[in-house]
């Protein structure tokens, strides 16, 4: 008995401790009340009672997809419908402070397992692993990010997926997020910084894309199509953000606001990779050579007001590859592909925060020739039931391929939920 009050007691000054130090935290206290509670943050966080400026965060994250497609070939006019569950992101997060300014973070992931009619559950590989070192000079204008880190090709790419209105992003922005550099976080190093919020920006450079992910204009894979890539150098670029007006400030990248205050931002980047070059062997047994100096441009603008939100981007891939098999021309030919998305949300607190929303793509894959077109018209509604933590979302779209980017309309329904802690 004395044994198990002397126990008892330890037990309870140590969740006194824990009170007192709020040596694990969780919920995000500026968070609005949803129906389930408030949302929280992203991972647990634990802090030593000895060592205040260090901790560890950890969590998990997930996000599920019951789907229903239906593709329609234009050529023979015949459909197929395939209907599946998969997991569409499966994630451990994990990250450590070291002290004041030094933390890393990294995640191991799995994301669309069972995605597809072989019903693949694919394998773990790790997303971010990057060290930050944060206000060395202790002032928000200089922060460091080195190795596997998001470099800012696109405002929806660099929103975590957990706070993105719809968890298949634009086309065009997927196919940006490896133009320069594989899934944009291949390692590299990276400055950045902001001046009173008003003023942000971010320079880098480091590795490029991956031969597996560089694809020409009607979506064929490099390496797929005999392509060896025999000289890449690294990449670099940047992209500043702007929010001219007072009292309408970003101070957290985010698709999902609840219906609380208000944003306008709009900014611009540039990426480069000077050398891309190889040899193609196509169908027709002709080796041709290339020679690619890969640019990206993006324009970004967006703003909400509290339940409104607006946001747009503009792509501009310079250097795209008409097509890797060049059949009976031993040239490869190269050129411009543009391609632009908007989308919205408007967020209704008064019905336990259930958010319509709506996105419209378009993009041409190749400028200046017909039928290389895609455009894609999305809607649905999600339904936040504690903040991003736990919501889940119905989603109807509707994409259009012409005659050289897949001669077919595919049109798809999906049930979506996500939980998070």
């Amino acid at each position: 008995m004395k044994k198990n009050i002397t126990i008892f007691l330890a037990s309870a000054v140590f969740a006194l401790n824990l009170s007192a130090n709020e040596s694990i935290t969780i919920l995000d206290k500026k968070s609005p009340e949803f129906l389930l509670g408030q949302q929280t943050h992203i991972n647990m966080k634990f802090v030593p009672s000895d060592a205040p400026d260090m901790w560890l965060k950890a969590g998990v994250r997930i996000q599920g997809t019951f789907e229903s497609k239906t593709t329609t070939d234009n050529a023979t006019n015949t459909s197929t419908t395939l209907q599946e569950a998969y997991l569409r992101r499966v994630r451990f997060e994990v990250a450590a402070g070291f002290g004041k300014h030094a933390s890393f973070t990294m995640d191991v992931r799995n994301d669309k397992s069972n995605k597809g009619i072989d019903n693949d559950e694919g394998s773990f590989n790790v997303g971010d692993a990057y060290v930050k070192i944060k206000k060395p000079f202790n002032n928000s204008l200089v922060n460091f990010k080195l190795y596997r880190a998001k470099i800012d090709i696109s405002r929806t790419e660099t929103v975590k997926s957990a706070r993105v209105i719809v968890y298949d992003r634009p086309y065009v922005a997927d196919a940006a997020a490896q133009y320069i550099s594989f899934n944009r976080r291949a390692s590299n190093v990276q400055m950045y910084g902001n001046y009173k919020k008003k003023v942000h920006y971010q320079i880098a450079a480091g590795s490029a894309s991956s031969p597996d992910k560089i694809i020409d204009a009607t979506g064929a894979k490099a390496t797929n199509a005999g392509a060896s890539i025999e000289e890449q150098s690294f990449f670099y670029g940047g992209k500043i953000r702007l929010s001219p007006f007072d009292g309408w400030e970003e101070k957290k990248r985010t698709e999902t606001y609840f219906g609380r205050g208000k944003h306008f931002s709009l900014g611009a980047s540039y990426w480069a990779v000077p050398k891309l070059s190889g040899t193609v062997t196509n169908s027709n047994a002709t080796t041709s050579t290339f020679d690619l100096n890969r640019e990206l441009i993006n324009l970004e603008v967006s703003a909400h007001y509290k339940g409104i939100f607006v946001q747009a981007e503009y792509f501009e891939f310079k250097n795209m590859v008409k097509a890797w098999d060049t059949g009976a021309n031993a040239t490869v030919e190269s050129g411009t592909s543009t391609g632009w998305y908007v989308t919205g949300e408007y967020v209704m607190p008064e019905f336990n925060y259930i958010a319509p929303f709506a996105r419209y793509e378009s993009w041409d894959r190749f400028d200046d020739l017909n039928g290389y077109n895609v455009t894609s018209t999305l809607a649905g509604i999600n339904w936040y039931l504690r903040g991003n933590t736990t919501k889940v979302g119905f989603v109807y779209q509707k994409d259009e391929y012409e005659i050289n980017t897949g001669n077919e309309d595919v049109t798809s329904l999906r049930i979506t939920s996500q939980w998070f802690f």
